[in-house]
């Protein structure tokens, strides 16, 4: 493995995101879809770690390898044929019309990868048409799906999609859209099969391997040209949707030498309306942010996500701190916009793997 071959597989594991999201988009039948391109796909390793994603939409990608483990946690053991679909916020979600599957591809008899792709859904029921209802809590949104599995062995369940469709006032639209993600999910299994026969499977996990420790020692190297200090800014968002009153919003960045501290300490408490963010929101903005500083093309993985801890608090942002440290200390790595949904809290977080943050 050197610089080249790196490059080359760069290019190979995104290929496989992107033929993804021009199948999802040809065979859709929803506006949302087919024409905003509201959706996104990515490629993980059987541990649930992002080796590449397409240029599609950030929000899903930095908050999608939530959704995966939440998949495999609840889903385990997979075997061929198998697709799970979620949409439940607190499991990497993002609002409920984004429904996200994960189905696992083998090479021979061993689970070696993760396909997921995240669409969003016209209606998925709720009080009012769209995805931008006045609710004031989560149920009042539309249908909550936990992790399950929508085809079992090759074999479509027909009771989760029956349940699916009958909660949706589009339901032919939301069967033939799931047709369409299972679709991308099928090319990303016959384009990571030809991988590995191509160049073999030793090669492809090396290489998979390899571009997520590269893409971490590229985020170090962002942060490292930073000035080391601490910086704060406060913004506000202007009403939830059930009243028209200021909403702060506070960062506190610290940076020292290669890691970085996000502290929303100052944020407002919870609001009525849907405008809270879940964790894997808050995490996904700050990972975005810090892409946008760097100049060069960092393979966007699991090596460039932010590790994270939470504080116990209720807020807007659902999550008081994230530090990202990019450390390759052992073998496995650890596991913005706002979020549309009733907050709640949740310690420690999933994944959490450094100690609480020193406040800024």
């Amino acid at each position: 493995m050197d610089a080249i071959s790196l490059e080359v597989f760069k290019h190979l594991f995104a290929s496989v995101a992107e033929e993804m999201g021009e199948t999802l988009r040809r065979a859709s039948f929803s506006p949302n879809i087919k024409e905003r391109l509201d959706f996104s796909c990515a490629v993980f390793d059987a541990q649930a770690r992002m080796i590449a994603q397409a240029a599609h939409i950030p929000v899903h990608l930095g908050s999608m390898p939530a959704s995966v483990e939440a998949a495999l946690a609840a889903c385990a053991p997979l075997v061929p044929g198998d697709v799970i679909i979620l949409n439940d916020p607190y499991r990497g979600g993002t609002h409920l019309p984004d429904i996200t599957l994960v189905s696992p591809i083998f090479i021979g008899w061993e689970l070696r990868f993760l396909a997921a792709s995240r669409a969003h859904h016209a209606d998925v029921g709720g009080m009012s048409p769209g995805s931008l209802p006045q609710s004031t809590e989560l149920y009042q949104e539309g249908l909550i799906i936990p992790p399950v599995k929508l085809r079992e062995r090759g074999q479509d369940n027909q009771a989760v999609l029956t349940l699916i469709a009958t909660n949706s006032r589009t339901p032919e639209e939301r069967l033939a859209d799931l047709q369409a993600q299972l679709a991308a999910h099928h090319v990303a299994e016959q384009r990571l099969v030809a991988l590995a026969q191509r160049y073999g499977e030793a090669s492809l996990l090396e290489h998979a391997w390899g571009l997520q420790v590269y893409a971490q020692q590229m985020t170090e190297a962002v942060i490292g040209v930073l000035p080391d200090g601490v910086y704060r800014f406060a913004d506000a968002l202007e009403g939830d949707g059930q009243g028209e009153f200021e909403i702060p919003v506070v960062a506190t960045v610290t940076i020292q030498g290669q890691s970085m501290h996000v502290d929303f300490s100052g944020t407002a408490p919870q609001v009525l309306g849907n405008l809270n963010a879940v964790e894997a929101i808050a995490r996904s903005a700050t990972w975005y942010c810090v892409r946008l500083l760097a100049e060069d093309d960092v393979p966007m993985n699991h090596g460039c996500l932010p590790r994270s801890r939470s504080a116990p608090r209720r807020g807007v942002c659902s999550i008081r701190a994230i530090r990202q440290r990019w450390r390759w200390a052992t073998p496995k790595l650890r596991s913005g916009w706002w979020m549309r949904c009733w907050a709640r809290w949740r310690w420690p977080c999933r994944g959490a793997s450094l100690p609480p943050a020193r406040a800024a």
